[in-house]
């Protein structure tokens, strides 16, 4: 098996190593990967995404002619594979030099010893244990084990969780038996049966096991960062980031809302007060745009009715509107039909979106969904509906008021 290099020392960024195999990623991905004899690179496990970096053959250490490492990960039988964009020239049996991002690292370092201590807070402060941690490109979270979360609660864990990464505790790594395990009141104990159990110590504060890279002083974390809380089926996700993150994220956040703030000219604490104010006029607006369109309905209504000559006892209503959309005309259809008992309409919007509605008062003999169908057939696009009502979008405005007045033609025959 690879020797784990990181289990003892988190910040060992460069390594020497012997290639003792290459193969393939896996069945489905045809990049090669090296299995080394050890390693420094850290594997996907545990909610912590791998490392990435470069591996140079020894003999030269060109590093022009570096192999990237683009993805770390563990099988099944425990063997650590490095799987590499381009294999180049490398074999088993070679001498590699190692070299792990350490950006990378550092930021995975921050939020992995990060969410040890706000797991750990949540336990000391409320009884709730973490069930599950990930680390994401952008963010991280856990899944508490509660029914109920607070702000209170959140905004309290914060701010102890804060206090122990300016304390500045030490983060330290041993390795115990699960014998020993067992009586060092750790916070959880992997159910996985191990000789050793690697243990990442937050001095007088956290002891839990853990296979992942850490800080050796919570001062390094930086600061942690609550983001948000959301209801899971199984508890409560917090939302978190710390470090370079919480800084990134922070200036984001500030340059969103700023820039916010400018569009609705206040100061950036008034934005909750000033969006309140536009969703109230946005409501009134579109109530009063609503009414308006009644009344404008209620007259295209009254003018086509009193255009539109009776046959055979029935008025058949033709319209086209180059300047509505299909909500004006489903308004106008049911003002028409419901005025009359003796009314079919046939409206159309030529407009970029075109739009049809077939509508009859109930009681009228004719099928709308069927015309419409018939119609559609005609002039490409889909649709459909009922006896009384039908809508649909035609693929071609085109001869779309021929076929119309040919519809309705046909009707008064």
């Amino acid at each position: 098996m690879t020797e784990r290099l990181y289990y003892r020392d988190s910040f060992l960024y460069e390594f020497d190593a012997e290639v003792l195999d290459l193969v393939s990623a896996s069945d489905s991905d045809s990049r090669s990967a090296v299995i080394l004899d050890r390693s420094a690179f850290y594997p996907t496990s545990g909610g912590q995404v791998f490392d990435t970096g470069w591996i140079l053959l020894a003999e030269t250490k060109d590093v022009s002619d570096r192999l990237r490492v683009a993805e770390v990960v563990e099988r099944d039988d425990g063997q650590i594979l490095h799987i590499l964009e381009n294999a180049g020239s490398i074999q088993k049996g070679s001498r590699i030099h190692g070299l792990v991002d350490a950006d990378r690292r550092r930021d995975h370092m921050q939020q992995h010893s990060g969410q040890h201590v706000l797991s750990a807070t949540f336990v000391s402060l409320f009884n709730l244990p973490t069930v599950s941690f990930h680390m994401g490109a952008e963010s991280c979270s856990i899944d508490l084990d509660t029914k109920n979360l607070t702000t209170a609660q959140v905004e309290t864990a914060e701010t102890l969780a804060n206090d122990v990464v300016m304390q500045s505790r030490a983060v330290s790594i041993r390795f115990v038996t699960q014998e020993e395990a067992k009586g060092l009141g750790l916070r959880k104990i992997p159910p996985v049966e191990r000789d050793k159990l690697r243990l990442i110590d937050v001095r007088d504060f956290d002891l839990t096991a853990c296979g992942g890279t850490h800080v050796s002083m919570t001062g390094e974390i930086g600061c942690i960062l609550l983001r948000k809380t959301e209801k899971t089926r199984q508890g409560w996700r917090v939302e978190f980031v710390c470090g370079k993150r919480a800084v990134a994220m922070a200036r984001r956040d500030y340059s969103v809302l700023a820039e916010s703030g400018g569009l609705l000219s206040s100061h950036i604490w008034d934005i909750p007060q000033q969006i309140r104010k536009v969703q109230e006029e946005s409501r009134a607006s579109r109530k009063l745009r609503e009414q308006l369109l009644e009344e404008l309905a209620d007259l295209y209504a009254s003018r086509l009715l009193a255009e539109t000559p009776d046959s055979a006892g029935r008025k058949i209503i033709v319209g086209t509107f180059p300047d509505r959309d299909l909500g004006f005309i489903k308004l106008l259809a049911q003002r028409l039909t419901r005025r009359s008992a003796g009314v079919v309409a046939f409206l159309g919007i030529t407009s970029d979106q075109p739009a049809l509605v077939f509508a009859q008062s109930s009681g009228q003999p004719f099928d709308m969904g069927g015309l419409m169908k018939e119609m559609l057939a005609r002039l490409g696009g889909r649709g459909g509906g009922s006896k009384d009502m039908a809508q649909g979008g035609p693929g071609e405005i085109d001869g779309m008021e021929a076929a119309l007045a040919a519809l309705a033609a046909g009707l008064r025959e």
